[in-house]
């Protein structure tokens, strides 16, 4: 008998991580498959493999994929050209004339995806109430559509002035661009963001289409392999806002993928956070190549409005996570200076660390990890393979001898300096926001995550850490538990006592009617549709906007509540408020087709016996120092079990390490809660 499967699968820059769930049943599998960046769509199916998912018994498959961000990464997207209305043909070269590091001398303005011979300009023009003041020269788009079809474009991102407020001249240029050239993928800068900010507004088109010809050809060969196998269930993927989108939305804005690889961890942990009842956490999920910080705060990820890719906008939501480059990968070298450093560069997954055996020759933090004893080769990763100490030592002894060290002295250098940069990226989510660490738990997934998490809480004096279920495919768990999202914005820069609330209702309900018609397209009935609203808003002069909620009833108090909202949120964000007029800049609407979320399964609690030991593992603090650590296997941790520190526990997927002093107790759904030692503790 066939069961109703939902499997996610998480595509990062080493691993695969797959994730199967059977709720019938209660059966949640993780497995690892090494990523095959070419040949993507072999990767996925090897991870559907793995996990023994019959394709044909899947009802729900959930996808994230870096395949976007890579092809920007490396510039192999398309070729691209610009469409822009006469006299605007420069801003997308021009950008702002701002920077985010004001006072680094060495800044250099991001490399452009494209060259001023890739920007056209036509002769159209409206004004910010949308009246037309010259129409469209049907004639001038006509001859631009025949030159771009001359030069072999890929694609091209159509961006006139004010397209926000009256989209009909990209439209019309759409239509005139497909019947000359109908090979070209198109993107309209309107249909991506209907907000003012032509520069962003812009840099998002031009990123939609950079990447959008790479993107179609993967979801179309991916979704063809899974029909042709029998698939006939919900495709998803995972999108940047934390929420999810069906891979016919992806296919047309496949901007919303690029920073979509960490969400689906992040909104796990948003659902997960209801479970183990425990509203604010800082998450930190450690790959084979980065790690990425976020938040968790009264139960719900910390959005964002204006992403940035390596200096270029993307006016889209986005969530709050800060990456730096500090996976189980990253490579320990020296520096001009002589100076240690790891990463950002990774031994990704081929040849990958020395201690894969796979012909790596550089020390990497997995080799450090393995070295001290905090990982070792008596328990193979993912169930196939093993590590082999011998090889990680040999990797290390170069660096070190330069340094006139130990390997050991290297390897923990190695972890300590890993250690430092994942709390400093904390620190950047928190301190740098106004925010304690110590009013948060923290939770830890990802492969590597667990090696580290209670050296960086200790250090930050976050007083809990929490590793949950799966932890080294957490993303793709939390990827189930995504609904499916669309964002919605209409500028309007009005004074705000001035705004009348018949005005307000019919932005809401224009942007309400438009989201329902594509839930409705996408099979979402009426009471699986939720809508949330909210307003931009600042003083008069400002540059930067605040997000408040909108009042959930909008009538005479409107005005009165915004303003109270808004005092209050200023006053957190930026420590003061002021008397000067305050506009509202923009209106938004989250509109979630709701999916049915699946139940994380309860774990069998311990009715008597000792909980079972592996053996013991060598963990080498310092030269002189060396500490047997207890061993443990998370598979035969039961509810209710308490471990005292110094101990490893090692499952299918990753590693835990807590120290002497620290101690764990298992909760009801298998997660693990470490209470770090404190001075206080300790000496008790």
């Amino acid at each position: 008998m066939s069961h109703q499967v939902r499997v996610a699968v998480d595509v990062g820059g080493t691993f695969t991580d797959v994730v199967k769930l059977v709720p019938e049943t209660g059966e949640l599998r993780f497995e690892k498959v090494a990523t095959t960046s070419t040949e993507p769509t072999k990767g996925v199916l090897e991870g559907f493999d793995r996990a023994e998912a019959n394709i044909a018994d899947v009802v729900m498959f959930n996808h994230g994929t870096t395949l976007g961000l890579n092809s920007l990464l490396t510039r192999r997207g398309a070729r691209v050209a610009i469409i822009s209305t006469k006299g605007f043909r420069d801003v997308y070269l021009l950008g702002r004339t701002d920077r985010n590091v004001m006072y680094d001398i060495k800044y250099r303005k991001p490399k452009a995806l494209l060259e001023r011979y890739d920007t056209f300009e036509v002769d159209e023009r409206s004004y910010f109430d949308g009246s037309v003041v010259r129409p469209l020269d049907e004639a001038e788009a006509r001859s631009i559509a025949e030159t771009i079809k001359e030069r072999g474009y890929e694609a091209v991102a159509i961006t006139f002035l004010h397209s926000y407020t009256n989209p009909a001249h990209e439209q019309r240029m759409r239509e005139i661009l497909l019947e000359v050239a109908p090979e070209v993928e198109v993107t309209l800068s309107h249909e991506l963001s209907r907000e003012y900010r032509e520069y962003e507004r812009t840099s998002t088109a031009v990123l939609d289409a950079y990447i959008k010809p790479i993107m179609r050809r993967y979801l179309h060969a991916l979704e063809d392999e899974l029909i042709g196998r029998g698939f006939g269930g919900q495709f998803l993927m995972s999108r940047s806002g934390g929420g999810a989108m069906t891979a016919t939305a992806a296919r047309e804005q496949p901007v919303n993928l690029i920073l979509s690889g960490p969400a689906g961890g992040v909104i796990g942990a948003a659902a997960f956070s209801h479970l183990i009842n425990t509203p604010n956490l800082i998450t930190i999920d450690m790959g084979g190549t980065s790690l990425d910080a976020s938040l968790v705060l009264d139960h719900s990820p910390l959005l964002y409005q204006g992403a940035e890719f390596e200096g270029l906008p993307i006016n889209t939501p986005s969530l709050n996570i800060q990456t730096i480059g500090a996976g189980g990968g990253s490579i320990a070298w020296l520096d001009g200076a002589g100076a240690l450093q790891v990463g950002p560069q990774s031994a990704g997954a081929f040849p990958g660390p020395a201690a894969y055996g796979r012909g790596g020759e550089q020390p990497t933090f997995t080799d450090a990890a393995l070295a001290i004893g905090y990982l070792g080769g008596d328990t193979p990763l993912g169930g196939t393979l093993t590590l082999d100490a011998k090889k990680s030592v040999a990797a290390l002894e170069p660096v070190a001898a330069q340094l006139g060290m130990t390997a050991l002295a290297l390897a923990r250098g190695v972890v300590q300096i890993s250690t430092t940069k994942i709390m400093g990226a904390v620190r950047a989510i928190t301190v740098e926001l106004g925010l304690d660490p110590v009013d948060f738990s923290l939770l830890s997934f990802g492969g590597g995550g667990g090696l580290v998490a209670v050296d960086v809480a200790r250090e930050l004096g976050i007083p809990s850490v929490v590793v949950p279920p799966g932890q080294g495919a957490f993303s793709a768990l939390g990827m189930l538990m995504a609904d499916v999202q669309h964002d919605y914005a209409r500028t309007s820069v009005t004074f705000l006592n001035s705004i009348e609330t018949d005005y307000v209702q019919r932005a809401y309900a224009e942007m309400e009617d438009e989201a329902n018609a594509t839930l409705d397209g996408e099979g979402f009935a009426e009471d699986a549709r939720h809508f949330e609203r909210s307003i931009d808003v600042r003083y008069s002069g400002q540059e930067h906007s605040v997000t408040v909620a909108c009042p959930s009833v909008i009538d005479d108090s409107f005005v009165a509540t915004v303003e109270r909202e808004f005092f209050e949120l200023h006053e957190r964000q930026y420590g003061h408020t002021m008397s000067d007029p305050i506009e509202i800049t923009t209106f938004r609407v989250m509109a979630n087709g709701i999916v049915d979320k699946p139940s994380i399964p309860t774990i069998e609690a311990r009715t008597g016996g000792e909980i079972p030991r592996i053996g013991e593992r060598t963990v080498h603090l310092t030269d002189a120092d060396s500490q047997q650590y207890s061993l443990y296997s998370r598979e035969s941790l039961l509810a209710g079990d308490e471990i005292a520190g110094p101990a490893v526990i090692t499952e299918h997927t990753a590693t835990t390490v807590m120290h002497e002093g620290d101690t764990l107790r298992v909760g009801p759904y298998g997660e693990l809660v470490i209470t770090i030692a404190t001075p206080e503790t300790e000496g008790a």
